[in-house]
């Protein structure tokens, strides 16, 4: 009987960590580049119930038992979403032309740690010294891992990701390449890092890699809310669902202390 509380139990909160992340989708479904993450349930190893015999030392098996559930892990699905033209010089979208299975491009930044970071955020600025940064003032980089600097917003990009200023600046953008981005790590704000702290390949390097950048254009959020609104309705009902076997539980066990032996 007790098991069964458990049982109620880790399914309440496996669909509560999966509203949560439901929501997170739906809150970010008008953010450049988001990537919706997908949910993976599994369950708790399954015990071998047993029945003792008291006349004797053996055991006799009466099946398996399940002990609960939980959501392993928040996947990103790297989908590219919808592009909307902006106008805004400074907004620049990555579109893949050609990709590898589960294979991904990505804007290279630096940083609060100095380290790189991924993004497909492609809503840039030109902060005060007329560097590329992103909106938490992040910097974009080239292919060497420097700083981009122009002398206005006034610049080109070309569709292999050359930066021509109005005054002859040249930048080539960073432009990283994942085999496996369902690896990397969210950080939020819709950054990425890797395991081990190592920087991605560049993506212009690799065979069989194809993409262009477009400027004034965003890459959208790839959530569909329809989706998003019915999953998380369903994930709502199993929770209820649990609720009410848990409810049961409780209240057989309050009938078995309370009446269960009674002497009349």
């Amino acid at each position: 009987m007790l098991r069964g509380f458990y049982t109620a139990a880790t399914g309440m909160m496996a669909q509560q960590r999966r509203t949560e992340m439901l929501t997170n989708n739906i809150a970010n479904a008008n953010t450049p580049g988001f990537k919706e993450d997908q949910s993976s349930l599994r369950d708790f190893p399954e015990l071998l119930m047993q029945r003792m015999n008291t006349k004797s030392p053996t055991s006799q098996p009466i099946g398996s038992l399940s002990t609960g559930v939980y959501l392993q892990e928040a996947i990103p699905k790297f989908i590219q979403g919808d592009m909307q033209d902006t106008g805004n010089k400074t907004d620049m979208a990555l579109i893949d032309v050609n990709m590898p299975a589960k294979g991904s491009v990505f804007f290279t930044v630096q940083g609060s740690s100095g380290q790189p970071r991924y993004t497909r955020n492609g809503n840039f600025t030109l902060d005060p010294e007329g560097f590329l940064t992103t909106n938490e003032g992040l910097y974009l980089l080239d292919d060497k891992g420097q700083k981009i600097q122009l002398s206005s917003d006034q610049f080109t990009l070309g569709e292999n990701g050359t930066i021509t200023g109005m005054n002859g600046e040249k930048a080539q953008l960073g432009i990283a390449f994942s085999n496996n981005p369902q690896r990397l790590i969210k950080e939020g704000s819709g950054l990425y890092r890797t395991e081990n702290g190592a920087a991605l390949t560049n993506a212009s390097n690799q065979p069989g890699v194809q993409f262009k950048l477009q400027q004034g254009v965003l890459e959208q959020s790839n959530v569909d809310v329809t989706k998003a609104m019915t999953d998380m309705l369903t994930a709502y009902r199993t929770f209820e669902a649990n609720q009410k076997v848990l409810q049961a539980y409780d209240q057989s066990m309050q009938k078995a202390a309370n009446e269960v032996g009674k002497i009349g």
